[in-house]
């Protein structure tokens, strides 16, 4: 083997985190199999101690700004808020998803094995460099998301929903792998920075054009965008309510990782630039519409957030579309927000799921104050946060956006996304009506368990702090995106 070739043993230690999660998940199908089914509730803990065995293991990277594995990963600012991002939203998809697994009578251990290859997945995307890494991170986090999606295998919603998300899923990778063979015919690497150097020298051209046409597609299907959000309904539905949870917030967030990567440090320059920001502008409008709209006649409450977190990924396209260092900034502070808004959504309604009641209909939250008025709260909480109501964190992170946009002179951007804004509201009062004025109580009394008490409170405490004091997260966000701004400061980036 030339000298070369070989591994430098350094890269070892960059990527500690992903190494400790690849161990951890060994971990946890070890801990199944020696654990006795009734008390599989240890493997939700054992879960958890690995998420903050990997966080801990990341801590030492705070500031750091490499590349490593030849190339094929950054360790630096972007990633780590990323991967903060992602480790805390699993860590939350697990707590909510312990009783959850109790009552669907699933296998706690491949369930959590799963949602840590997920995660995994999600991690090696946030820091690839290189068209190559960031297919593999989406492969490993798509697979595990196909099969979360029809883990519950007597399901015909859930059966249905895992060939839906497989079939769509492998037809969008299709379009997104083109675009990038055409982007590696063109410049002769896969490597995000040499296509910025290679491409940005040889100027625009109809298969360039061709190629970001193609990605944009393929990247819209992740991130559920209009037109290519047909599958997000069906599968949030049919998926088991926390899998729901985290694909809604894990996989959106990691796909956006993915766009920033691909289209700020690979794809920002002269022409082409103009050329994404254009369909981005057409695809923020319609998506941010299209889910508002369809959203409102929803009477089942995981397909209203469906169509909600349809809306929401129009309204961070904003950021995207400013192009600005305050725009990627925007976009990672929303994109945080809404992870506990959107995820302590679902913590209540994973809470409404008892062995008589589905509890994902809107009825099914009927009187739900006369008998959990704490959870009655919350859900008031995180309905006025996606709202975009101050003093919640999702106004911090609407406010923020609009302004990106209208500093880069997207005014009418902006004011589109107020208007949206405002028209959600009436499907976000809509479920605290059900929940504080109706008193007809349905079905067996709803339980709170330890673990979901921890997440509901770490999710209305995020939408709060975040909200009245976000300064730390102002400052972490503008941090990782300026590593970003300076990996394409031939980009553009201010």
């Amino acid at each position: 083997m030339p000298p070369g070739m070989f591994v430098n043993p350094a890269d070892f230690y960059y990527i500690l985190p992903e190494l400790v999660l690849t161990a951890g998940a060994a971990i946890i199908l070890a801990a199944d199999l020696a654990t006795a089914r009734a008390r599989q509730g240890l493997i939700t803990w054992i879960t958890l101690a690995v998420l903050g065995l990997t966080a801990l293991a990341l801590l030492p990277f705070a500031g750091t700004n490499v590349t490593v594995a030849r190339g094929l990963l950054a360790i630096d600012g972007f990633a780590f808020f990323f991967k903060t991002l992602f480790l805390t939203a699993a860590a939350i998809t697990v707590l909510m998803s312990a009783r959850y697994v109790e009552v669907e009578g699933l296998r706690a251990g491949e369930y959590h094995f799963l949602v840590v290859c997920a995660t995994l997945g999600m991690m090696v995307m946030a820091s690839g460099i290189d068209l190559v890494t960031i297919f593999i991170g989406l492969e490993t986090m798509a697979v595990s998301f196909y099969i979360l999606t029809g883990y519950l295998k007597p399901n015909r919603l859930s059966n249905e929903a895992a060939v839906k998300y497989f079939l769509l899923g492998a037809f969008s990778l299709g379009i997104l792998l083109y675009g990038m063979s055409l982007l590696y015919g063109l410049s002769g690497s896969t490597n995000l920075r040499t296509l910025l150097t290679v491409l940005g020298s040889q100027g625009r051209s109809p298969l360039l054009v061709l190629a970001v046409v193609l990605v944009v597609a393929g990247v819209g299907f992740k991130i559920a965008a209009v037109p290519f959000h047909m599958w997000a309904p069906d599968v949030y539905e049919g998926a088991p309510t926390p899998v729901t949870a985290f694909l809604s917030v894990g996989s959106k967030a990691a796909s956006f990782a993915m766009l920033l990567r691909i289209f700020v440090e690979g794809l920002s320059f002269g022409p082409i630039k103009q050329d994404w920001q254009l369909l981005f502008y057409m695809l923020s409008i319609l998506t941010m519409t299209v889910g508002n709209i369809a959203a409102l006649t929803q009477s089942n409450i995981k397909r209203m957030l469906a169509y909600s977190s349809i809306a929401h990924a129009g309204y961070v396209l904003i950021g995207v579309v400013a192009g600005t260092t305050r725009g990627v900034t925007a976009t990672l502070i929303y994109l945080f927000v809404y992870a506990f808004m959107q995820l302590g959504a679902f913590v209540v309604v994973t809470m409404m799921r008892r062995q008589d009641v589905i509890g994902d209909e809107l009825k099914d939250l009927s009187g739900l104050y006369f008998r959990q008025p704490a959870a009655a709260f919350a859900m008031l909480a995180f309905m006025l946060s996606l709202g975009g109501i101050p003093p919640t964190a999702g106004f911090m992170g609407k406010f923020w956006l609009f302004g990106a946009a209208i500093e880069a002179g997207y005014v009418w951007l902006a004011v589109i996304g107020v208007i949206n804004s405002a028209i959600s509201l009436y499907y976000y009062v809509r479920v605290v009506v059900f929940m504080w004025i109706r008193e007809e109580s349905i079905g067996s009394p709803v339980v709170t368990t330890p673990a979901m008490a921890i997440a509901l409170a770490a999710a209305v405490a995020g939408t709060f702090v975040l909200g009245i004091y976000p300064k730390p997260l102002f400052d972490f966000a503008t941090m990782s995106a300026g590593t970003l701004g300076v990996l394409g400061a031939a980009a553009g980036l201010p």
